[in-house]
């Protein structure tokens, strides 16, 4: 039997009854967050504000911390969630850029960034994230892509040439709960995903890795 039937094999197995079970223990052993953090995750979760959420949060500081990111780049920056948790990996002398279209999300962020204690290595645009990255003529340690999903192949060409060597193109949502699965998809945005996912993979310029935590997570590194 070939590895690939051995690996359906296995995930027909793999129920998602059990899966919902992983996802509550993985959940169950993060340690509490601060204040601020747990106000943001409850502000979001009432008002439907797409965050992702402590479990990838904790990932994203972490490779951030293993690479000694001093520069971040996010593109879909809401309240400032993931924002805040790049803030404390880059440390007092990093930069974090927030983006957002939204005034009221920035707004909020930025209320949100001074009770952190991180305001000052955050620096604030409100408009298209995707313009601004592509006015960007340094080049950055991390950028991670969070915006809408029919601009996700168009983020990976933006990314490339503003990323360092060594440094990472971290993408959220692209498991796009399941939907990447389906057979002759239909949605715009799931087509995007679809469409981002191979080109990831298939770029020569990437080692790339989708990571199965929440609504999945690729990890491409810049060779």
């Amino acid at each position: 039997m070939t590895q690939k039937r051995i690996d359906r094999a296995s995930w027909r197995h793999y129920n998602f009854t059990t899966i919902g079970r992983v996802d509550d223990y993985l959940y169950s052993m993060l340690p509490k967050r601060d204040t601020v953090l747990a106000e943001m995750e409850d502000y979001a979760t009432e008002h439907k504000v797409p965050i992702v959420g402590p479990a990838v949060a904790r990932v994203l500081q972490q490779l951030a911390m293993m690479t000694d990111a001093r520069t971040v780049f996010e593109l879909g920056s809401a309240i400032g969630y993931s924002t805040i948790w790049w803030a404390h990996a880059v440390g007092e002398k990093g930069r974090v850029f927030y983006t957002d279209s939204d005034k009221k999300n920035a707004e909020r962020a930025r209320g949100y960034f001074v009770r952190a204690g991180v305001a000052d290595r955050i620096q604030v645009h409100v408009g298209d994230a995707l313009e601004f990255l592509s006015e960007q003529k340094q080049e950055f340690d991390i950028v991670f892509n969070d915006v809408d999903k029919e601009d996700y192949p168009r983020v990976l060409r933006l990314a490339d040439p503003r990323l360092r060597k060594g440094g990472l193109f971290i993408t959220d949502n692209v498991l796009w709960s399941g939907r990447v699965a389906e057979k002759n998809p239909t949605d715009s945005r799931t087509k995007a995903i679809l469409e981002f996912n191979r080109k990831l993979y298939d770029a020569p310029e990437f080692y790339t890795t989708i990571l199965p935590i929440r609504d999945g997570l690729a990890v491409a590194v810049k060779k």
